[in-house]
């Protein structure tokens, strides 16, 4: 399934994107896409639906399309998890997981406006595959108890400052967290759709400019990994977004590249998981 959320920030309405192309709407069955419906049995109830054939349909044309994901509890990132980005960039391929933390305040929808901020001279871009945790994550025993936990994937633009990142402190936060940083979506896929998160190809252009062009079957740490070494440090909450890592192609890593301004364009897909496209302007 695709799972969706339609409508004004703050206003969106779930819906399911249906194999025949139709959007219908999940109103009836849930308030929202959330942690309780993902860890509940809502995701059961919409494929029921769905083959019952009791879903209103509704036209989506035009309407503005959110986060799939409605107010993550926390988004938890992996960097340098692509080898072929470690080396561009000039960083030592990490021998575990690099783990950062990105406020869930910047998670926007996959087209809505994103704002370079203030006194910005580097906002950099970056493609990634976003997991989606469903079920309590802590202290799994091994990576194949992963599955059991993950709802669906996503894309999502790990949006970067890269001198408020790696010159203003010892932390990634700074450079990560500004307002806007990390459109979601367009929908929430989930895993009966994606039978293999390690071979998924990731595109990102800028101004119609390819500047990202990778898989993830180059991951350094899989997926699978990821969720279980995170599990035994945090409590992964229904809900919970995780970023996997992007691959080579940044403006960091591409030398006379210039970084994002306001009028550009970066639009991101990843196979099966859709398309995004924002434009920039500033704060």
């Amino acid at each position: 399934m695709k799972l969706l959320r339609l409508g004004a920030p703050g206003q969106e309405r779930p819906a399911v994107l249906a194999d025949d192309g139709r959007v219908h709407d999940l109103a009836a069955l849930t308030d929202d896409i959330d942690g309780p419906f993902l860890a509940g049995d809502g995701p059961a109830r919409v494929a029921a639906a769905l083959r019952s054939g009791t879903l209103p349909v509704v036209d989506a044309g035009g309407t503005r399309v959110g986060a799939p994901v409605a107010r993550p509890g926390k988004v938890v990132c992996i960097g340098l998890n692509y080898r072929d980005h470690a080396e561009e960039t000039g960083a030592t391929v990490p021998e575990r997981p690099v783990v950062f933390m990105k406020d869930p305040g910047t998670v926007v929808g996959p087209e809505d406006t994103v704002l370079v901020p203030r006194g910005s001279l580097k906002t950099d871009w970056e493609v990634e595959l976003a997991v989606v945790i469903g079920r309590r994550a802590r202290y799994l025993a091994d990576p194949a108890d992963a599955a059991d936990v993950i709802a669906g994937y996503a894309i999502s633009h790990d949006v970067s400052e890269r001198a408020f990142q790696l010159e203003l402190s010892p932390q990634w936060d700074l450079g990560k967290s500004c307002e806007t940083f990390n459109p979601l979506g367009p929908w929430l896929v989930t895993p009966d759709e994606v039978p293999d998160p390690q071979s998924l190809g990731l595109r990102l252009g800028v101004n119609g400019v390819p500047r990202q062009d990778g898989t993830t079957a180059n991951m350094i740490f899989p997926v699978a990994y990821v969720v279980w070494y995170l599990s035994q440090y945090m409590v992964l909450e229904p809900g919970d977004v995780i970023n996997t890592g992007t691959p080579a192609g940044v403006a960091l890593g591409l030398p006379d590249t210039p970084y994002l301004r306001a009028g550009d364009t970066v639009e991101l897909a990843i196979d099966g998981l859709g398309r995004q496209r924002q434009t920039f302007q500033d704060a």
